[in-house]
């Protein structure tokens, strides 16, 4: 069987990058961190790669907004490339700038009437905390496949509140909640829901399941030491999200 192998491009405020490769690799996948640079050369393409991961960090600055100069690359630079990879059902996640990324470039629901974006903080503010996440329940993307339990990951943003004009225009597409260590629906509290997203949700998947996007940053928990409580909390690492993907492009 061969490795998977998944890209992650990279542009320049970028970080979190060594981690997500981390977490892939644990899964059984091969990596690529390439500068986004080297794909408009053409020394690099999607079609090169199984998987495609988008990380955190503050991609160009987060010139004109969070994650929206990388969005226009998804748009423009790499629209082919993109387009042929949501035909074939590449597996692919944005974390946090990914999330927001994904979204502004319209692979999630970020365009079109009821649109979804992520805006700043509610209260404002950068939120640098953990979270536990639970997955929605019947959701039949298979980066969800492999997940028996809640999940806990850190959080670290300022701009990463979900609003939608009309919630019913997201119907079907969550993948994950804010919820109380104990796994109760969080119902809008601050700070298990950090940042005043609608519905307490914290990542969607795209109407085929293949595209997942997420503000906390399961990568940053994927051994149990990475937990400052030790294995000890309520939500288990979150090694089986990324074993999922990888999982879905090696059966």
């Amino acid at each position: 069987m061969t490795t998977p192998s998944v890209l992650i491009p990279i542009a320049p405020g970028t970080n979190r990058n060594q981690e997500l490769a981390d977490a892939f690799e644990l899964a059984g996948a091969s990596t690529a961190q390439v500068p986004i640079s080297d794909l408009r050369r053409g020394e690099a393409k999607l079609a090169d790669h199984q998987i495609l991961a988008l990380p955190g960090g503050f991609s160009y600055g987060d010139a004109l907004g969070a994650g929206r100069l990388l969005a226009l690359d998804l748009e423009t630079w790499f629209a082919d490339q993109v387009r042929e990879a949501v035909l074939r059902q590449m597996p692919v996640i944005g974390i946090c700038n990914g999330f927001q990324a994904l979204v502004r470039a319209g692979l999630l629901p970020g365009t079109g009437a009821g649109a979804a974006t992520l805006a700043a903080n509610v209260p404002p503010g950068f939120e640098c905390r953990w979270v536990t996440l639970a997955p929605e329940a019947g959701s039949s993307s298979p980066w969800l496949a492999d997940i028996r339990g809640p999940l806990r990951c850190p959080v670290a943003h300022g701009e990463g509140r979900l609003a939608v004009e009309d919630l019913e225009s997201i119907g079907g597409r969550t993948a994950f909640r804010y919820v109380s260590d104990d796994g109760g629906s969080a119902d809008g509290r601050y700070p298990i829901n950090p940042n005043g997203s609608v519905d307490d949700i914290a990542g969607l998947v795209d109407s085929s399941g293949w595209i997942l996007g997420l503000m906390p940053h399961p990568e940053d928990h994927v051994l149990d030491r990475h937990d400052p409580l030790r294995g000890r909390s309520p939500g288990g690492n979150c090694t089986q999200l990324f074993a999922a993907g990888v999982t879905a492009v090696s059966a």
